[in-house]
């Protein structure tokens, strides 16, 4: 994916707040400080198009970002940080669970996991509900320059058969060294460009057709 452009579009919290629903959507989910923040902004060659906050966990909002003027990325907010206040926790799953089941823009959904630890509920039953609602899901495992590569396949075959899935289905990623860059871009693309080529061609109109004589 070669990225022109990549604009903030708008935060949100309710369905009211969000931008139309036009044009395919990839949103992105995990836990705080799992790195989603860095992983946008690898993808997008920017080095601040996301905003960090200082404290995880605090920035509860939803924010989209425009990519080359054709598809969203969505960054939704991080949960299971243990300082944050028992209200705000308990505000995640609703807040999330509104934008993912309203959204029809909506292709896919980036899962990030720390490849140091192992995935807690919260992951399971994001994983679960998202096969119940046939959402396609991404299952990335970020910080991968924090192990040696040995551990990063044994990594990621224990998370594998955590969540019942092929070690294959999973990305190992860093944001310092960029790898698994180009497969998380190829795999978004798998998603979106079907959308936004078939969007460009109801725009365009139907082909001209001369009549037969």
């Amino acid at each position: 994916m070669i990225v022109k452009s990549a604009d903030f579009i708008t935060s949100a919290v309710t369905p009211e707040q969000y931008p139309p629903d036009e044009g395919p959507e990839i949103a992105f989910a995990g836990r705080s400080n799992v790195g989603k923040s860095s992983l946008i902004n690898c993808l997008v060659n920017r080095r601040r198009l996301v905003k960090t906050s200082a404290t995880p966990g605090r920035t509860q909002l939803i924010n989209f970002f425009r990519i080359n003027a054709a598809f969203n990325l969505v960054d939704l907010p991080g949960y299971g940080y243990a300082k944050v206040p028992e209200k705000i926790r308990r505000q995640w799953g609703p807040m999330v669970r509104r934008y993912l089941s309203s959204r029809t823009a909506l292709k896919g959904v980036v899962l990030l996991m720390d490849i140091r630890r192992t995935p807690r509920e919260e992951e399971i039953d994001l994983l679960d509900w998202l096969l119940e609602k046939a959402i396609p899901c991404l299952p990335v495992l970020t910080k991968a320059d924090k192990l040696s590569k040995h551990k990063q396949k044994l990594r990621a075959q224990a998370i594998a058969q955590h969540l019942a899935l092929d070690r294959t289905d999973l990305i190992r990623f860093s944001a310092k060294t960029r790898l698994g860059k180009e497969q998380v871009w190829a795999a978004i693309e798998e998603l979106v460009l079907p959308a936004v080529v078939s969007s460009r061609d109801a725009a365009m109109g139907a082909p001209f057709e001369e009549n037969a004589t």
